[in-house]
């Protein structure tokens, strides 16, 4: 896709990333893919179904990026946000996805859902939004009138020194192969990788019994692969030669006759598909600048259009309805959710799409931490939920604790404070 103005490339580039978004909204809250849910339907249930449809979107990405990559079509290693970054923050990636999974739960569903949940009319996730958003925002600038950002306020001092150097990248292709043979290998272990998750997920008569579940899942990787092929190949023509929109923006004064349209930031036009936890607090950054155009991202243009999807599938299904919180105790656990969810989100690099879907299609080491310690931070707050529901006054946290750990096998079965249920 190649085009003569840099005005029309960046037109294409949101236009096409706003309709895939309004697509994957309506089709997500029409199906109900839920990451959290399907944390909790396996937990809680033994149900594998919606576990079945995120696995499957996770299969459908990662096939197809390997397969474009290879030919040409897809450019993961230019990536924003940078998963394939040489300097492994696994601590940063693992505590992150631990307290994004402990945040989803408590506010009752990741990023994604969230915004699902704001086109079904559902007021409660308008204020966990606006709180990721501020928190995300903060993780990343720097406070007003300050050089100090959240991240380095309370995390980079301890966790960053715990990086692990594999440069050029850390990527499963290029560890094992060398980055001559990256591309070859990306592409091998993408598609054992893809074809063994295929075959788990059709296993599973949860999974299979479900159309919504196999429409769901199909979508959302889709929808992830069609935004990384979008944004690999949108491109600007100067004097015959292909170039990039982030290329094009760091050379913008000698490709530029002015600055009239100048992006505040070249990387948000880099290759990348969806992820929902920056761009909330991107598209705060947008809003704070009074909806300056320099500051229009991809990350803006998908959330407002999962956001638009959700609430056409709403009124043409007659699902909309207008949902407040149901008690005080019901405002603070989503409260606590949704710092904790800007605090993990932008900690560990990605969300439950961002990271487990959109990360692990990169083949990124990271991501896969990420995504454990998200599913890991969700599964042990809904263990200790359930005791605490169960036991009721008799169970404390620590019992709850401990008692949950024992059934995840993480501490010796005779550390039991609490009968199993």
């Amino acid at each position: 896709m190649l085009f003569e103005s840099f005005a029309t490339a960046q037109s294409v580039f949101l236009g096409a990333i706003f309709v895939i978004a309004l697509v994957m909204g309506a089709v997500v809250n029409k199906t109900n893919f839920c990451t959290m849910g399907a944390v909790s339907d396996w937990v809680n249930m033994g149900d594998r179904g919606r576990l079945g449809a995120w696995l499957f979107a996770i299969a459908v990405a990662l096939i197809g990026v390997v397969i474009l990559e290879r030919l040409g079509l897809v450019d993961a290693d230019g990536a924003f946000p940078p998963y394939r970054n040489g300097q492994l923050i696994w601590a940063e990636n693992l505590l992150g996805g631990i307290i994004f999974g402990i945040g989803m739960t408590l506010a009752s569903g990741c990023g994604n859902k969230a915004l699902i949940r704001v086109g079904g009319g559902n007021l409660k996730s308008i204020m966990v939004v606006l709180i990721i958003a501020v928190i995300a925002y903060y993780m990343i600038n720097p406070f007003p009138g300050s050089d100090q950002t959240l991240f380095t306020l309370l995390f980079y001092d301890w966790i960053r020194p715990l990086s692990i150097d594999l440069a050029p990248n850390q990527d499963l292709g290029t560890v094992i192969a060398g980055a001559e043979n990256a591309v070859t290998a990306r592409l091998v272990i993408g598609l054992l990788l893809g074809l063994l998750l295929l075959a788990l997920v059709f296993r599973s008569a949860d999974f299979r019994g479900s159309k919504d579940n196999i429409l769901g899942g199909f979508v959302v990787g889709l929808a992830v692969l069609a935004a990384w092929y979008v944004t690999s190949n949108v491109m600007v023509n100067v004097d015959d030669e292909p170039t990039g929109l982030s290329a094009y923006v760091q050379n913008w004064e000698f490709l530029a006759d002015s600055s009239e349209g100048k992006p505040a930031d070249s990387r948000p036009l880099n290759p990348q598909s969806f992820t929902f936890i920056n761009p909330m607090g991107q598209t705060y950054g947008y809003t704070k600048e009074a909806f300056d155009s320099a500051y229009l991202t991809f990350g803006v243009v998908a959330l407002v259009g999962v956001i638009l999807g959700s609430l056409l599938w709403a009124l043409i299904s007659g699902s909309f309805r207008i949902e407040w919180f149901a008690s005080a105790k019901d405002f603070l656990s989503h409260f606590i959710g949704a710092i904790l969810m800007g605090l993990g989100g932008v900690l560990a690099m990605g969300c439950t799409i961002g990271q487990a879907v959109t990360g692990v299609s990169t083949l990124a080491i990271g991501s896969f931490i990420a995504f454990a310690g998200i599913v890991f931070g969700s599964a042990l707050t809904m263990k200790i939920q359930y005791y605490k529901l169960v036991y009721e006054e008799e169970a404390t946290f620590l019992s709850a604790l401990v008692s949950s750990l024992a059934d995840m096998r993480l501490l010796p079965n005779g550390m039991r404070k609490l009968e199993k249920v």
